[in-house]
């Protein structure tokens, strides 16, 4: 997979050598906010109320040789690259243009080019404060600060691909990884993504990733797939999961799926499944969910191994 780490990123930085001078851009700023209610079975303190916001501040230009350089920073009091505590979270520059492709480093909050495509078909249900510990979590393809992804130029109807380089020290290679999409047929999606990990001296780890999705007037069937090869068996993982969505008006959504994690060595998978109902006017959406999951902890002995959560939220973009 190492192949595809220099793609393209020769010409593109010959082009960046000879265009380096750029014009007086411009510098947006956007929002995001959130109040949320939810109640979960597992937690002593029932229902919580919880709000979440961000800023993000971008900045483009173009270079007198027609690249365009773009600078994103997001401020959330919740996230900080070193500390956990903010107020900084993702940030990225990117340059490219439409001949060349886009050359874009994540300083950090980048998702390599493979596990960019690895949302499960019902949505990551297993993120939503349902028990599930870190160590059961869906495993990935290295990322990590300083991501390199370089998007290539449109060379067929339909087709979109992508490439990543995550650096992981002097002691390997780094970790490469790609991804493509196709919608050349109407209402058909289909995703292909491939990343590796070789962060950890004497370990290789492959993710393969797929998803199909078919949109049929306002319905909405979807599959997906994430293998996870370790060079240890008992860290081999597979999620797999299927949604169908309906969409009742141009506001009106309504959606259920489910997932499931297994664990090669676990001793039962783990199933979550829910459903979502929203709706959204300009930039406000309010959305209802209901989701539950089994053998939470990869069993089925422990006691409290089942869970089940309710949401109530409201968005904002401004």
């Amino acid at each position: 997979m190492n192949k595809f780490k220099k793609i393209g990123l020769t010409a593109l930085a010959s082009s960046l050598l000879a265009s380096s001078a750029a014009y007086a851009g411009e510098l947006s700023a956007s929002g995001a906010a959130s109040i949320k209610m939810q109640n979960n079975s597992q937690s002593a303190a029932g229902k919580s109320i919880s709000m979440g916001n961000s800023v993000i501040l971008a900045g483009s230009g173009e270079t007198d040789g027609g690249l365009t350089v773009s600078m994103s920073f997001e401020l959330d009091s919740g996230v900080d690259t070193g500390t956990g505590t903010g107020p900084f979270d993702n940030h990225s520059v990117s340059v490219g243009s439409d001949t060349l492709g886009t050359l874009t480093v994540h300083g950090h909050g980048g998702t390599n080019a493979g596990s960019a495509l690895d949302t499960t078909a019902a949505g990551d249900l297993w993120d939503n404060t349902l028990g599930i510990s870190t160590a059961n979590d869906p495993a990935a393809g290295a990322s990590g600060n300083n991501l390199v992804v370089y998007s290539l130029p449109a060379f067929a109807d339909g087709v979109s691909a992508a490439v990543s380089y995550a650096s992981d020290g002097e002691n390997n290679g780094g970790s490469g990884a790609f991804g493509i999409t196709y919608t050349g047929i109407e209402g058909l999606t289909v995703k292909f993504g491939s990343a590796e990990d070789n962060s950890t001296v004497g370990v290789t780890v492959d993710q393969t990733v797929m998803g199909l999705s078919y949109a049929y007037g306002p319905i909405t069937a979807s599959v997906s797939s994430s293998d996870y090869d370790h060079t240890t068996p008992a860290s081999d993982q597979e999620v797999t999961s299927w949604a169908l969505s309906y969409t009742v008006s141009d506001a009106i959504s309504v959606s259920y799926g489910q997932e499931t994690i297994d664990n090669n060595t676990a001793t039962a998978d783990i199933e979550t499944d829910g459903i979502t109902a929203s709706y959204t006017s300009g930039g406000m959406t309010v959305s209802a969910k209901n989701y539950s999951a089994d053998n939470v902890d990869a069993t089925n002995t422990s006691a409290n191994n089942d869970n089940e959560m309710w949401s109530l939220s409201a968005s904002f973009a401004f």
